[in-house]
């Protein structure tokens, strides 16, 4: 929000879609939605030394703060403008339900398969078959960005990437995404036909990021990482990791904006993982919707991550599907417009059931 001023929505409201016999004053409709509806927010006032002040407002509350000329005021008008707006479409794809993006890793040190995958004919192979479990986006990655994994060269990156990319254009109805850190691998996807650029460092790790970027003229991730992946988990530090993280995800956008690309290309991650401990983790699953705030779409990617081990003592990545779905619904509870999962046939289902027991039909 800008400030040390932050709104997060709270109290989901889970009425069918079209039955919440609310006055539009009343709630907030998340990005205009009927179906993601919450009664409430919280106020959060940052100050010096790690500390804040919260209180709820009702969104009623929040309605009539926001109407005040104060600076106060004018930023809880412009962040609920921010709230309430409608999230258009992405690379063709409606932001009307969850959209499930489905990990293919390129590499032979993965930490959730092994290097199952590490070949061109079996990354597509796998690619395929997620698209027929369910999978909206294909998010393919040729470098490990696990903890403490080195970094891949350029050329040995662009040999894992690239025909698997070409292999999917023109034979799959899903969209198709790169995960990079490396403008040029960007640059060369793009030609190719991607939809989607997804990069661990918010375009910060590439100098050339940026610019690619905005001539690609495709929809951007831009995810929050503390560190470089090979020392992110060591003692990672924050003030507030919910309010650092968003702040700098803010900065992102902003800077984002100032290059030419628009917010209305722009997806946020908190970055489930990257240079978090476990506490980080779940603070930022709980305070999920905050994110919202900044206007994009709000991807989460917790599948099979280190701290559902911590939990639930499933030290095998493979092993952490049921924390994996857990995470994921969460995810939705709080708005989430696209989630990044290993295992989508079970989030799909697990989706579809979910929200369907909250409509209270099929």
């Amino acid at each position: 929000m800008g400030g040390g001023v932050y709104l997060r929505p709270l109290g989901r409201v889970t009425r069918p879609p079209g039955h919440i016999n609310a006055a539009p004053d009343k709630v907030l409709r998340l990005s205009g939605r009927e179906d993601v509806v919450f009664s409430a927010l919280e106020l959060i006032q940052r100050h010096g030394e790690g500390w804040s002040d919260r209180r709820v407002l009702s969104f009623e509350e929040a309605r009539s703060l926001a109407a005040q000329p104060s600076p106060l005021g004018q930023q809880c008008k412009a962040t609920l403008a921010r709230l309430a707006t409608t999230r258009g479409p992405i690379a063709g794809l409606n932001l009307d339900r969850p959209r499930i993006m489905g990990i293919v890793n390129v590499t032979p040190d993965s930490f959730s398969d092994a290097g199952q995958f590490a070949t061109a004919e079996a990354a597509i192979a796998h690619a395929l078959r997620l698209e027929e479990e369910g999978a909206d986006i294909l998010d393919i990655g040729g470098e490990s960005t696990r903890p403490g994994a080195d970094p891949v060269s350029l050329d040995e990156e662009l040999h894992r990437v690239m025909p698997v990319i070409e292999g999917l254009i023109g034979r799959t109805r899903a969209r198709v995404s790169v995960d990079t850190r490396k403008a040029e691998v960007m640059r060369r996807a793009s030609l190719a036909g991607v939809h989607f650029l997804n990069d661990i460092s918010a375009l910060q790790h590439d100098a050339l990021s940026m610019r690619v970027a905005a001539d690609a003229r495709l929809p951007v991730v831009l995810m929050h990482a503390l560190g470089d992946p090979r020392t992110m988990q060591r003692d990672p530090r924050y003030d507030n990791v919910l309010l650092d993280v968003y702040d700098m995800l803010e900065a992102r956008v902003e800077a984002c904006a100032r290059a030419g690309i628009p917010r209305e290309r722009l997806i946020v991650d908190p970055g489930i993982g990257f240079g978090k401990s476990a506490a980080h983790n779940l603070e930022l699953l709980a305070g999920l919707s905050l994110f919202h705030a900044l206007g994009t779409p709000v991807m989460l990617g917790a599948s099979r991550k280190s701290f559902i081990g911590s939990l639930t003592g499933a030290l095998d990545p493979s092993e952490r599907v049921p924390g994996s779905i857990a995470a994921a619904l969460s995810g939705r509870l709080h708005g989430a417009h696209i989630l990044r999962v290993h295992d989508v046939a079970a989030t799909r289902q697990a989706l579809t059931v979910w929200e369907a027991a909250l409509a209270g039909t099929a």
